[in-house]
């Protein structure tokens, strides 16, 4: 298992934006933060299987990334399996 940082931001009109700040390219949104989580997680799972697929390394993680202007910042998790198969976990910060 990887982990990356998700950062999010709200928009005025209410959608979140968000993006792994250390695996370029991975950005996503939705109408409210749980959406733009899911839609993040599935960007990043569709990146990594690019990369993988196409015989590249996957991004370092670095965790002393930050994006001073993100409303929230927290873990998302890169899960991989031997086949290839990828998916997401994204920690929930309560705060």
């Amino acid at each position: 298992m990887l982990v990356y940082k998700a950062a999010y931001v709200t928009s005025n009109d209410g959608w979140v934006v968000g993006q792994v700040l250390d695996f370029p390219g991975v950005v996503s949104q939705g109408r409210d933060l749980e959406d733009a989580r899911r839609m993040l997680g599935a960007a990043l799972v569709d990146v990594a299987e690019s990369l993988l697929l196409d015989g590249q390394p996957l991004p370092q993680a670095d965790a002393s990334l930050t994006d001073e202007s993100a409303d929230l910042e927290e873990p998302i998790y890169l899960v991989l399996d031997a086949g290839v198969h990828v998916k997401t976990v994204v920690d929930r910060v309560l705060s």
